[in-house]
């Protein structure tokens, strides 16, 4: 079986709250979703990777998990009042990967594209990642972190009926479906709150 050919069980992408994303969003929500030491793991595991040219911070919110603003900065999230908050951005871009994963931007227009707590949502995942690599520049880096709280109504079941584990088990799966990376780096970060875990991949 070639690495695009992998598939996800049937049901796998569905969710108990199966309404319009913008009915579940469009309240604002300006909380932290993991803790503040948590936070710091991730901002941590992103200089580590390197975020500071032209970044796209992908399902984001009003705050980006970085511990300094790249050059460039585009968010792109669910709600209007979420992103205007975002401070550091430069760009701020209103569309839902559920509805059309399509990302409205030119080839290789990103040095580092993140996405933080947000990752288990995504319905359309292994299309999103073969978009994520068409804006990524060569040698780009798609890195991701997630924890283990989440919207659970929202959430897709195939996440849902595992553990952390396999959480990170799915996150590699969509990369390697994706046909669009080279071969995945996993780790859980050492973090003194929530847990961390971290998968990120170069363009292939």
């Amino acid at each position: 079986m070639a690495d695009t050919d992998l598939t996800f069980p049937q049901g796998f992408f569905d969710r108990s709250d199966a309404r319009d994303d913008a009915v579940f969003y469009g309240p604002p929500r300006l909380v932290q979703h993991i803790d503040d030491a948590a936070v710091a793991t991730v901002s941590a595991f992103y200089d580590e990777v390197g975020v500071d040219g032209d970044v796209l911070d992908l399902m984001s919110s009003w705050v980006s998990h970085l511990s300094t603003p790249p050059r460039h900065l585009t968010v792109l999230g669910m709600n209007t009042a979420e992103l205007r908050a975002n401070t550091w951005a430069h760009e701020r871009v209103v569309h839902d990967l559920n509805a059309d994963p399509r990302l409205p931007f030119a080839d290789a227009s990103f040095d580092t594209v993140v996405s933080t707590v947000s990752v288990d949502y995504l319905t359309r995942p292994v299309e999103v990642f073969r978009e994520v690599a068409r804006v990524l520049r060569p040698g780009g880096t798609f890195a991701i972190a997630f924890s283990n709280r989440c919207f659970p109504t929202k959430a897709v079941r195939g996440w849902l009926a595992t553990d952390d584990a396999g959480h990170v088990r799915i996150v590699r799966d969509y990369f390697t479906a994706s046909g669009a990376f080279g071969e995945p780096v996993d780790e859980q970060r050492p973090s003194a709150g929530d847990p961390v875990f971290t998968v990120r991949a170069t363009r292939a």
